[in-house]
């Protein structure tokens, strides 16, 4: 979409790209997406929805950004790592990291075991089905944020609506899955787990300016962004970038961006202009450079270049 834009007092032509969102079927998952989708749809639920670039770019993206709709438990599992991917011929593992966008009373998430175990045990529970109770839940709720490192075993729990960020790629080796009869995969669980506690999170780092760094890792920054009303913030993407309107409003010339909608930025400068309410987004992006330690690589360049009168 080609939008004029009017900046330091000139006027310039830039391409916004909005996302493509593809919905996924799961039967896990929801009928009504609303706010996130305007869809609401008969037969098989939807489960996911992928957020993709629009048309040929030859190169895809290193990160991808999905909505998961979990109305039950999601299976147990686990992530290879960069190394251990690419002995199966892939270019890299899956760290993810998810933002509870909603929560039904109780729901949990689980990342990691409640002790250590050896690989023996571990074999062990996932053929008698006692992984279940040794995978340690813990209740989540709008807002939070949970970083999954390759290797950590995990599971999503019913009643949560949850925006992934992660590497692009779709290897998962299940370890329990509540009798669905799909296929286990326990001497690639087994090889790739961390068979003991998740390591513990350093939490959320202010950013500034009504920012705030969610989750922090070698392959991407999450970040919460809170913008006052009636104001023009200029987003300026060096690296590979995604956009999430999370609600509220704003506009990018005369297109509205709405809440649900997902914009992809590359080597990109664009102005959004809010309206008479704040607006929130969730922001996902490559790191400009390795990091050594959590919020050091958080400065993706937006500034509020003025208030609008």
């Amino acid at each position: 979409m080609t939008v004029i834009q009017t900046v330091s007092g000139k006027e310039r032509v830039i391409t916004v790209e909005h996302a493509h969102a593809r919905l996924v079927r799961k039967p896990w998952g929801r009928r009504d997406l609303r706010p996130w989708s305007k869809l609401v749809r008969g037969g098989e639920p939807i489960g996911e929805i992928w957020f993709e670039r629009t048309g040929d770019h030859g190169t895809k993206p290193s990160l991808l950004l999905k909505l998961l709709f979990a109305r039950e438990t999601l299976s147990i599992q686990v992530h290879p790592d960069d190394a251990y991917a690419q002995t199966m011929g892939l270019p890299h593992g899956k760290t993810e990291a998810w933002y509870i966008l909603s929560a039904e009373p109780g729901a949990k998430v689980a990342t990691g075991l409640k002790r250590s175990v050896t690989a023996t045990a571990l074999r062990a529970a996932i053929d008698d089905g006692s992984i279940m109770d040794l995978v340690a839940w813990h209740e989540v709720a709008a807002g939070d944020t949970v970083l999954v490192p390759a290797g950590t075993i995990h599971a999503i729990g019913a009643g949560l609506v949850i925006a992934e960020i992660q590497q692009r790629s779709d290897v998962t080796f299940r370890l329990f899955d509540y009798g669905r009869q799909r296929e286990l995969h326990v001497d690639q669980a087994v090889a790739v787990a961390f068979a003991g506690p998740a390591i513990a999170q350093d939490g959320r780092l202010p950013g500034g300016g009504g920012r705030m760094v969610l989750a922090d890792s070698p392959y991407f920054v999450m970040e919460r962004i809170d913008l006052p009303p009636d104001t023009r913030w200029d987003f300026n993407a060096t690296t590979e970038t995604w956009l999430l309107a999370l609600s509220g409003g704003a506009s990018l010339g005369t297109s509205p961006l709405s809440t649900g909608e997902v914009l992809f930025l590359e080597d990109d400068q664009i102005r959004l202009e809010t309206g008479a309410d704040r607006m929130s987004c969730l922001l996902a992006y490559r790191p400009a450079r390795p990091c050594t330690h959590p919020g050091e690589d958080a400065h993706f360049p937006i500034h509020q270049e003025e208030a609008r009168s």
